[in-house]
């Protein structure tokens, strides 16, 4: 398993980051024994250190809150984990017969959860998760999340907008306040517009970026392949995650975590390149995660995906992904079919 480091910061990421959202209930409310067994295999499978991204806003803290029950379970030492916690969402009560955030997504899960982001409202994040966490475990990684759909909360009012995007300022600002009383080691962001990525990145230091749903094989603009360009030209490290469009890539009727029906003229083409694109693989003998995999990867910047699963025999499949290789002809037809951008250069 290939590292690379964090600029200035001795963290190292490996090749894979393990997504959390699973132990969260996303989707479907999975089985204790599952979630035990889904860590257990990321602790057995990478030899050194195993990199965790969780956030307050999956299942409400659940995720964060299981993540470290089940370490714990594991008597995993601290020092053989990372821990990123993308922060903006605060556990709160539930008060309704199901939550009022991403509404159909969470299943059977006892909190809500709002968007929070500032200042202080940054630091009280951090301390709710690392909270949720629970001894030994705390978050080395940190970042704000969701600051595209926060300021989407402006609806179009431009003074609106301009104080919510100071908020993301002011909450960067704590960030690098923890960081330099070392109490976090490096700062990023994850968003799925990256274009919110891309303007904050002008005002703040930033020592990596996660790109979610962004730059898959499905979508992948020329302006965002030049953007990753700049940010790896600055050492910036590049994560790239939901690189199968929340699931929808590989079979799952979940586009961008929104539902997809097949029926709905609008979405329709979405299911014309998903069968298109198992044409090409079965011609090919390739599996279309592996194909998102590689491409998700293909960009020289990108240092590492994060990859999601709720069954843990999928674990070492994923490890093993990350690692294959795809036939250049395999590329050569998805361009020709003009289903990945024709100028795009790194395949």
């Amino acid at each position: 398993m290939k590292y690379s480091e964090i600029k200035k910061t001795g963290i190292k990421i490996p090749e894979i980051l393990f997504g959390t959202s699973a132990l969260g209930n996303l989707y479907q409310d999975l089985a204790e024994e599952v979630k035990l067994n889904i860590v257990k295999e990321c602790i057995i499978h990478i030899d050194g250190t195993v990199v965790f991204d969780s956030a307050g806003k999956y299942g409400a803290g659940l995720a964060l809150e299981k993540l470290g029950e089940k370490l714990r379970a594991l008597h995993v030492p601290p020092e053989k984990v990372v821990i990123s916690n993308k922060l903006g969402w605060m556990r709160i009560p539930l008060t309704s017969e199901e939550p009022n955030f991403e509404k159909g997504v969470w299943k059977n899960i006892r909190h809500d959860a709002r968007q929070s982001i500032g200042y202080r409202e940054i630091l009280t994040c951090w301390e709710q998760g690392n909270q949720l966490l629970g001894r030994p475990y705390t978050a080395n990684l940190v970042s704000v999340h969701d600051a595209d759909e926060y300021l989407l909360s402006a609806e179009k009012d431009r003074g609106k907008e301009n104080k919510l995007f100071r908020d993301i300022l002011d909450a960067y600002k704590a960030l690098h306040d923890l960081k330099a009383e070392g109490k976090v080691k490096a700062i990023g962001i994850g968003a799925k517009d990256w274009r919110i990525i891309q303007r904050i990145a002008q005002h703040i230091e930033l020592d990596w970026v996660m790109f979610a749903n962004s730059m898959t094989i499905y979508r992948h603009p020329p302006e965002l392949i030049r953007f990753m360009d700049e940010l790896a030209s600055r050492e910036i490290i590049l994560i790239n995650s939901a690189v199968f469009n929340a699931g929808f890539l590989t079979g799952g009727n979940y586009f961008d975590y929104q539902h997809v029906d097949e029926n709905h003229p609008a979405k329709n083409k979405l299911y014309t390149w998903r069968n298109s694109f198992y044409e090409i693989c079965q011609m090919y003998n390739v599996q279309p995660a592996n194909a998102c995999i590689h491409f998700g990867k293909s960009h020289p910047g990108v240092v590492s995906i994060a990859l999601n699963t709720s069954k843990p025999d999928h674990v070492k499949r994923n490890i093993d992904a990350v690692q294959e290789g795809v036939p250049t002809e395999f590329y050569l037809e998805m361009k020709n079919r003009e289903l990945i951008h024709p100028d795009y250069p790194y395949v």
